[in-house]
């Protein structure tokens, strides 16, 4: 099968942007798609911003910033990304979307090599392969905020997706973008989100009821526990959207009652307040940091 070279990248907000990233900097040739010029306009300031904070803080030669660059190419025409080896959705974690895009994308990418990824962290893969005419090249590929630092990437097979598909795309992430890949059933909240999710609920419920204030729960796990960002702090930055979307992913899938979203996640997210990125959640935040 051909090497992995040339890289789709489907929506590129946070996650994409990081995806992209790390990408370029292996020196493959990456293809920002978005759905509109508005949309693609922030997508390369996204990218570049990225590229620009690696460089400032010594983790990019200027070198290998420029280089990165040049991998770089952007469009609203999905069909620019008939010839890539591999394309990875991270668009909005909305079920109805993706099984749209998915459907396209596989009108598009006649090359039955071609690998259709997700970076969906709670959404059914086996749903979205299904969504294709060949399931058996599709998978998960869930990657971390924030993607340039943190190592690990799950990899997600479904019943559906051929051996083959799921080698190749192990062997890509750790040699190519030396990343730890751990392979995970697609199952709500693969490994990662299924143990964390939970945590973080237990944390927000233990505030809800009155037990602790929002800084003691967290210096209780920072101070206490050694964890390095405190529960509360750390949906804050995942944002409390993507907290309460695999929430209720979970709830669906396990009617487990731990699963279930607290009251005061829902009134933070409905009032827009969704920690980091935009300004406040459990915590309030300044550009220069929490406060």
């Amino acid at each position: 099968m051909t090497a992995i070279q040339r890289v789709g990248m489907v929506g590129c907000g946070t996650m994409g942007s990081g995806i992209a990233h790390i990408c370029a900097v292996a020196g493959l040739d990456v293809r920002v798609a978005a759905s509109s010029q508005e949309s693609l306009t922030r997508a390369e300031e996204r990218v570049t911003k990225s590229l620009d904070r690696a460089l400032a803080k010594d983790r990019l030669s200027a070198q290998e910033h420029e280089t990165a660059l040049r991998h770089l190419t952007y469009t609203t025409d999905l069909t620019d990304l008939a010839d890539c080896h591999l394309v990875v959705e991270a668009v909005a974690e909305d079920l109805d979307a993706k099984l749209a895009l998915f459907a396209r994308l596989d009108s598009v990418l006649a090359d039955r090599d071609t690998i259709l990824a997700t970076n969906t962290s709670s959404l059914s893969v086996t749903r979205l392969a299904r969504a294709t005419r060949d399931p058996s090249r599709v998978l998960g590929l869930h990657f971390f905020n924030p993607v340039p630092a943190l190592p690990l990437v799950e990899l997600v097979g479904t019943l559906l997706t051929d051996e083959k598909t799921l080698t190749r795309a192990e062997e890509w992430v750790t040699v190519v973008l030396g990343k730890k890949p751990i392979r995970c059933e697609d199952r709500a909240g693969f490994t990662v989100n299924a143990l964390l999710i939970p945590y973080l609920l237990s944390a927000v419920r233990m505030v809800e009821s009155g037990y602790a204030s929002p800084d003691a729960v967290d210096d209780a796990m920072t101070l206490g526990c050694s964890h390095p960002m405190g529960p509360l702090r750390l949906a804050d930055l995942i944002g409390l959207d993507v907290v309460l979307s695999i929430s209720e992913s979970l709830y669906a899938e396990s009617c487990d009652p731990n699963h279930s979203a607290p009251p005061t996640l829902r009134r933070l997210v409905e009032a827009g307040l969704l920690g980091r990125k935009t300004g406040r959640g459990f915590h309030s935040y300044q550009q220069s940091g929490p406060r």
